[in-house]
């Protein structure tokens, strides 16, 4: 099947997708706003958040990286109803698991955030394992080639 055969599909489709390419272009400039701090915004930032900025490993930027634009690929994969949009969530899951299971591991992000640190890694990985969900549906459905 390729893109010209692909089956019709609801109308939330494009608004998920939609949706999904916003996000992931948030994350995006997260990952900027990241890697782009001034020494001078770095010493502003209150010391326990200073601390796991400085512990963190460029590799663990590199995690993000992957994370952000691989599901803005996955999203782009949706809007263009292409099926390399699944990989492409995937990676981005993955890489997000990295990235947060390695904050708490190499950092001292469990001193400077405590448990409610772990409220957005949870909604993030809700969204990224909904965003694999429904790409992998689109692929079934057809929706997809």
């Amino acid at each position: 099947m390729n893109a010209a055969t692909a089956t019709s599909h609801p109308t939330s489709f494009k608004v998920i997708a939609i949706l999904a390419l916003l996000w992931n272009l948030l994350g995006v400039a997260m990952f900027y706003l990241q890697i782009s701090m001034t020494p001078e915004a770095i010493a502003a930032l209150p010391a326990p958040q200073r601390e796991v900025y400085e512990a963190t490993p460029s590799w663990l930027n590199l995690a993000f990286a992957i994370s952000v634009f691989g599901g803005v690929l996955g999203a782009v994969g949706l809007l263009l109803r292409k099926r390399w949009a699944v990989p492409c969530f995937l990676v981005s899951l993955l890489a997000l698991i990295v990235q947060i299971v390695s904050a708490y591991v190499v950092t001292p992000a469990w001193v400077a955030y405590g448990a409610a640190g772990l409220a957005m890694p949870v909604v993030l990985l809700a969204i990224a394992l909904f965003l694999l969900w429904y790409a992998r549906k689109a692929e079934r459905n057809g929706w997809i080639a």
